[in-house]
């Protein structure tokens, strides 16, 4: 099907919009964009505006890209890359609802579902099948993990590992065993992210070593497991830690 732009739709000259957009009234798609097919971007959102960034040059020539079947909701401002060359990335299929900030250089997995108002600052990095709660922010350059589960106006500073729940400050509160369930992870790989989470994150000592040591060990096979592991040998910030109560809740269950 072709590409439809309704009336008042702004779609400036050099923009690059894929088969079976539908770009609604009062959007506005800068000449800055690359749209997959089938991207639908709803009144009055804005994508491939300039950063929010005091030093940036309105003259670089940098990005947004949009993937296939992504839904851009009313309001939503998408800001393109401060670095030449450079573009802010959005996966396929994701849905971004209405007022939501995504800033410039971020990079946003595939399935990924940013719940109304949610805000994420500049380099903010967000794996694939993760969810934002309405009215969480994150912090510039923080990773979130794949499989996150993010809550409602939660606070995000720390990098954020695989397939957990995290809440309010950087509270991570437990795994997102319902989420991996949807996604037909097996219940053996379950079994062993459980016990990766618990020997991380409550053994005494420092997070990385801990994590490096289990990784090494060979008892955890499965690949979430690894990944999980994996995870806290990377970045640059400090991590999302796991309340106690969280763990008594889980080791009950």
């Amino acid at each position: 099907m072709a590409t439809r732009i309704h009336p008042s739709a702004i779609v400036e000259p050099g923009a690059q919009l894929g088969v079976d957009c539908d770009i609604m009234a009062g959007a506005i798609v800068t000449r800055h964009c690359v749209l997959g097919d089938r991207v639908v971007v709803h009144p009055y959102a804005v994508v491939g505006g300039d950063p929010q960034y005091l030093k940036f040059d309105p003259a670089t020539v940098s990005g947004v890209r949009v993937g296939s079947g992504t839904v851009v909701r009313e309001h939503v401002t998408l800001n393109r890359s401060i670095h030449a060359g450079g573009f802010t990335t959005i996966g396929e299929n994701c849905f971004i609802m209405a007022s939501c900030h995504v800033a410039h250089d971020c990079v946003v997995g595939h399935q990924v579902v940013l719940a109304n108002a949610s805000l994420l600052a500049g380099h903010v990095s967000v794996a694939d099948h993760t969810f934002f709660g309405g009215a969480a922010a994150v912090h510039q350059f923080v990773r979130i993990g794949e499989g996150v589960m993010v809550a409602g106006h939660a606070s995000i500073t720390r990098d954020v590992p695989h397939f957990v729940m995290v809440a309010e400050r950087d509270d991570v509160i437990g795994f997102n065993v319902v989420g991996l369930k949807r996604r037909g992870v097996a219940r053996e790989a379950i079994a062993q992210l459980k016990l990766a989470y618990h020997e991380v994150y409550f053994t005494p000592g420092n997070i990385r070593n801990v994590a490096a040591n289990a990784l090494a060990s060979g008892r955890f096979p499965a690949p979430e497991a690894r990944r999980f592991l994996e995870f806290f040998s990377d970045g640059k910030r400090s991590f999302a830690r796991a309340r106690r109560a969280a763990a008594d809740e889980s080791n009950a269950s």
